[in-house]
């Protein structure tokens, strides 16, 4: 359960540059589904398995190329009207998600000394770099051919006939999506509980708010009206890292020590103001596992966690389509700046949760905060109100996944075929949701077999296809880039494999 970083997102990008030519709403809109409607589009939701996606009618594309060594910028001449500015903020605010408070426990899996945040934070910014790299290369394919949706860029590239795989990839992602919602749903309404004084369980705290709440939001006909309590996450992600940091460099959960007297006087370190009110399990715990820890084989739990956390890719062809004027350039600046960004939140929130409690820490780290510190409650009931609004628009994108899976054609769902499917889910999950504790596993899970997936094996197999298609057309910038897309994939099955392992070392 934690969690580790590094610098890389400039130099991965700037090697994508290199072989650029120098020449997740508009912001993606979430779709309104009907009540005999398809899936809607959102920052977790699946990719239509739906048959191959064809364009209502082909989109021009424009060329031009400054030399023979550059590539050549193929671009979807498309109709987008969201500027630079609004791509940023939506593709930031799909990145940055709860999955972030789960990265303190990922540095805590391999380091208990406060200076094994120095390589984590490294590998969040070398995850994070490559993981742009990799959202950078499904918009370039769609540019290339013209594709409009994660399956649609693999058919158009790779082949229609192998297009389940990336869907089925989706649909079980957003499926584990759900089930992280579910988890930290249950941990956060049982803290705000107890913060007015109502003791209950995760259980019960998890039973009350699916039936109650989440059960119904699942049952809308419509979700549009949800769409603005999105910004309620992020903004409730940079209050956290601001409350995390007030309470770090406030010394509010430190442990305190006696006074040593030897010869010489040795003042007390006085206890934080709330350390009485954590559980002994939640209390800070530091050793001598510093920096040179990060050799050890744990570190795979924190790349994994990362492999989830930086999950955005679904959205990339969209993200590329709604650009206004999306030249590759354009394109790859938004991908460079909103993924900058989430570094540094994923870094920042990453380090102060690890330097406050080490390796006590959770794998939700808002469990180890007091019900008692309001500054924290404030963050719980932020994230909590992001999470139930966020959660049927991530839900029926699973939902709706299972539906195309299982060959349900669109005109067939009918309310009654819905509501059956979601009760069955939704019940499904709840039931795993309660049993399951440990975040961490599910978030290193989740990252190992289908994050590494979706984020560096397909979008580098998409590209080599797209290349190879294009025959002696393809620049020589092109075909040199092949090799480093393939370099990321095999560095993806390489730490999916370790992840994986080590990821039911924490159960």
């Amino acid at each position: 359960m934690r969690i580790i970083s590094s610098l890389a997102l400039a130099a991965v990008l700037s090697s994508a540059s290199a072989f650029q030519p120098s020449a997740l709403r508009v912001p993606i809109t979430t779709a309104v589904r009907s009540s005999s409607s398809s899936p809607i589009t959102q920052h977790h939701h699946v990719v239509s398995t739906a048959k191959k996606s064809t364009p209502a009618a082909p989109l021009p594309l424009r060329m031009s190329s400054s030399n023979e060594d550059a590539e050549s910028t193929t671009t979807v001449s498309g109709t987008g009207t969201a500027t630079m500015a609004n791509e940023i903020f939506n593709l930031v605010k799909s990145i940055v998600g709860a999955g972030v408070l789960s990265l303190p426990a990922g540095i805590a899996a391999f380091g208990n000394a406060p200076s094994a945040v120095l390589p984590a934070v490294a590998l969040i910014c070398i995850i994070g770099g490559f993981s742009a790299y990799g959202f950078s290369l499904i918009g370039r394919v769609c540019s290339y051919t013209g594709g409009q949706s994660y399956r649609g860029a693999w058919s158009e590239s790779v082949g229609d006939e192998t297009s389940w795989i990336p869907a089925v990839t989706c649909t079980f992602k957003t499926c584990f999506a759900v089930l992280s919602y579910s988890m930290i749903l249950a941990d956060t309404i049982r803290a705000l509980a107890g913060s007015f004084g109502i003791q209950t369980t995760r259980t019960l705290a998890l039973l009350g708010v699916t039936g109650t709440t989440l059960l119904p939001l699942c049952l809308l006909k419509n979700l549009s009206s949800l769409a603005p309590f999105s910004l309620v996450g992020i903004a409730g992600m940079f209050y956290t890292t601001i409350a995390m940091a007030l309470r770090y460099l406030g010394g509010s959960y430190k442990v305190g020590t006696a006074a040593v007297v030897k010869g010489s006087k040795t003042a007390a370190v006085p206890a934080g103001k709330y350390i009485a009110d954590v559980a002994t399990n939640y209390q800070p715990s530091f050793g001598n596992l510093g920096a040179s820890a990060a050799l050890s084989p744990n570190v795979f739990i924190l790349i994994c966690m990362l492999s989830t956390a930086y999950m955005a890719h679904f959205n990339a062809p969209k993200f590329f389509i709604e650009l206004k004027d999306n030249t590759i350039k354009r394109y790859n600046t938004v991908v460079g700046t909103s993924f900058g960004i989430s570094i540094f939140l994923f870094a920042l929130i990453g380090a102060l949760g690890f330097l406050t409690f080490g390796s006590a820490s959770s794998g939700l780290i808002l469990n180890n905060y007091a019900a008692t510190d309001g500054l924290m409650s404030l963050s719980r009931f932020a994230v909590a109100i992001s999470i139930i609004f966020s959660f049927p628009l991530v839900f029926v994108g699973a939902r709706d996944g299972w539906l195309d899976l299982l060959n349900v054609p669109v005109e067939k769902r009918t309310d009654s075929v819905l509501t059956k499917t979601t009760l069955a889910i939704l019940t499904s999950v709840t039931l795993i949701a309660t049993q399951l504790k440990e975040l961490a596993f599910i978030m290193s899970f989740a990252g190992a077999t289908l994050g590494n997936a979706l984020i560096y094996v397909y979008p580098a197999l998409m590209f080599r296809a797209a290349v190879k298609k294009m025959g002696d057309k393809a620049s020589k910038g092109l075909k040199r880039e092949v090799p480093f897309a393939m370099f990321s994939a095999l560095l993806g099955v390489g730490m999916g494999a370790i992840g994986t392992k080590m990821a039911f070392g924490l159960l």
